[in-house]
């Protein structure tokens, strides 16, 4: 196929986009740009877009990633490319389309921001110092900012989940809490033995200020709900990585939850087991976490291998 003959049918598809599908300018100009390229590319290899086969696609998504392209780039201008073969094979210009059996080049997931135990522990110490004098009022703060974080950090409960807490989770005699969480599904949380006991300190702490009082929350508020918000939450949790000397952009409630679900993978929890807890509704979204279980066995092979040193030299 000529240069002319390759670029009359991007012009084609083009048209076809903007025409039946409606797409904006941007959208074409993309196209535009991203299909000149891979004509361009295909004419080097001596071939056009009505004679390129799957392996003309691979290298030019090949050549692509030996550009620098990011997997998300390339991913959208194989997007294109895709397009275009499904628009010439439609219009029979072509009998089969090359990018059917190509894969997308795969992008790495981000992985969840977290904290260190020790960034856990100074977190808790800084929410439990009221200040030098404290008054009831900022004893009960202080109080409810440790119950909130050591249920957090012992149930990975969403935020949602924790502040829409009710007052019978703390019942002295409870070993679990039922949580119900995403689509309505309900599902049993342990609480440790940490978290029970900043449940009591808090509730005495509660009293003291007189409102202790039976009502339907466990963290009651002042909106317009009746229970504390997320926002103030945040924003109390943030003061506190303050204090503790921690980044406050690198602390959120989210952040303790991946926290949770981090540190007991790291020390061996099963991935079914922490699916649960978390209320993912398929595994697949708990296997995140497995980066924590990649790096424990690598540190295995390399600490408890025979051969897992590197040779001397």
């Amino acid at each position: 196929m000529s240069g002319g003959a390759a670029r009359r049918h991007v012009e084609a598809f083009l048209e076809m986009a903007s025409a039946e599908r409606g797409a904006a300018l941007n959208t074409l100009q993309a196209y535009r740009r991203d299909l000149e390229d891979y004509v361009a590319f295909l004419a080097v290899r001596g071939v056009g877009p009505d004679t390129a086969g799957p392996e003309d696609v691979r290298a030019h998504v090949a050549d692509l990633a030996a550009r620098g392209f990011k997997a998300s780039s390339a991913s959208r201008k194989l997007s294109a490319v895709r397009q275009f073969h499904k628009f010439l094979y439609s219009d029979a210009i072509r009998s089969d389309d090359p990018t059917a059996a190509i894969d997308s080049p795969r992008r790495g997931r981000a992985l969840p921001k977290t904290l260190s135990t020790a960034d856990i522990e100074a977190l808790i110490a800084a929410a439990a110092d009221p200040g030098p004098e404290p008054t009831p009022r900022a004893r009960l703060s202080s109080a409810r900012l440790v119950c909130l974080l050591e249920i957090a950090y012992s149930t990975g409960l969403r935020v949602s989940e924790l502040v829409g807490l009710p007052r019978s989770a703390a019942r002295p005699d409870a070993a679990v809490i039922a949580v119900k969480g995403k689509g309505g599904r309900e599902r049993l949380v342990p609480l440790t033995p940490l978290a029970k006991r900043a449940m009591t300190a808090y509730l005495a702490a509660l009293a003291e200020e007189g409102r202790d009082a039976a009502g339907p929350w466990l963290f009651p508020g002042g909106g317009e709900a009746g229970r504390l918000s997320r926002q103030v939450f945040a924003r109390e949790l943030k003061a506190a990585a303050l204090r503790a000397g921690l980044a406050p952009g690198k602390v959120s409630p989210h952040v303790l939850r991946h926290a949770f679900a981090s540190h007991l993978v790291q020390n061996g929890a099963d991935l079914r087991a922490v699916q649960q807890m978390l209320g993912h509704a398929d595994i697949a979204t708990t296997q995140i976490y497995t980066h924590v279980l990649d790096e424990r066995a690598a540190g295995m092979v390399r600490d408890l291998h025979p051969l897992g040193d590197e040779p001397s030299s």
